[in-house]
């Protein structure tokens, strides 16, 4: 029993460390990527970073490539989980567009100003396995605000004749055109003052044109709502 106990722990002692080293080496890799961007970033400076040899690096991911898709998909995988938590907790379409801009500038300007350029210049990666792999991140990371307006539309509070592809494209297009002037330009806006005005523009472009319309469509969909509410919670029998 104690002969082959022994080896037992030994190899999950050596996963742990090898679970521990991966972890370590993905936080300095995008680190290093974040200040200097895959074309400028070598598997020999994060190497150097961690005082282990490249290597190493090289026994855990087959190259600067693959590590650098890892990165991306962790924090992807971070800030997505974010939204989708989050937004269905604010109430009301308009609040949440304003809320999914706000939080997309913040994210990209303020909290990974680093991250935001690689992603938007290996989003245009001649690479398809990294394009590929960046197109279905977005989708996961745009998915709750189509979500809120699918629901709109379906309600007649957004405008039907626009495809979701379409509203997807305007909210996400504007916004990385004022990420990009900011980089290119450094002239980064204030993000409080940009999101309401995004959002304002936004919403005045996805209403419908007709306020009478909209108001009616509103209606008839929060008399649906409470219909269902009135289903699902009938009143008790006197």
């Amino acid at each position: 029993m104690t002969a082959i106990a022994k080896p037992m722990r030994k190899r999950e002692a050596l996963g742990v460390r090898s679970e521990k080293r991966v972890r370590e080496i993905l936080a300095v890799a995008r680190e290093v990527f974040a200040e200097h961007g895959y074309e400028k970033s070598t598997t020999l400076e994060i190497a150097r970073r961690l005082g282990i040899s490249e290597a190493t690096v090289f026994s855990y991911f087959t190259g600067k490539r693959d590590l650098c898709m890892q990165v991306i998909k962790i924090w992807y995988d971070e800030i997505s989980l974010v939204l989708e938590q989050d937004v269905p907790l604010v109430d009301g379409t308009r609040a949440r567009l304003h809320f999914v801009v706000h939080k997309h500038l913040v994210t990209l300007m303020q909290d990974g100003t680093g991250m935001c350029k690689l992603v938007l210049g290996e989003g245009r990666s001649a690479d398809d396995a990294f394009a590929a792999l960046i197109a279905g991140l977005k989708r996961r990371y745009t998915a709750p605000l189509m979500k809120v307006l699918a629901a709109a539309q379906r309600a007649g509070e957004v405008r039907q004749d626009m495809p979701l592809p379409l509203l997807r494209d305007m909210v996400y297009g504007s916004m990385e055109h004022v990420l990009w002037d900011a980089m290119v330009n450094h002239n980064p806006p204030d993000i409080a003052t940009t999101a309401a005005q995004l959002t304002s523009m936004l919403w005045t472009a996805i209403t419908p044109e007709d306020p009478p319309l909209e108001r009616l469509a509103r209606f008839h969909h929060d008399v649906a709502q409470a219909l269902l509410q009135v289903q699902d919670n009938p009143a008790p029998l006197p």
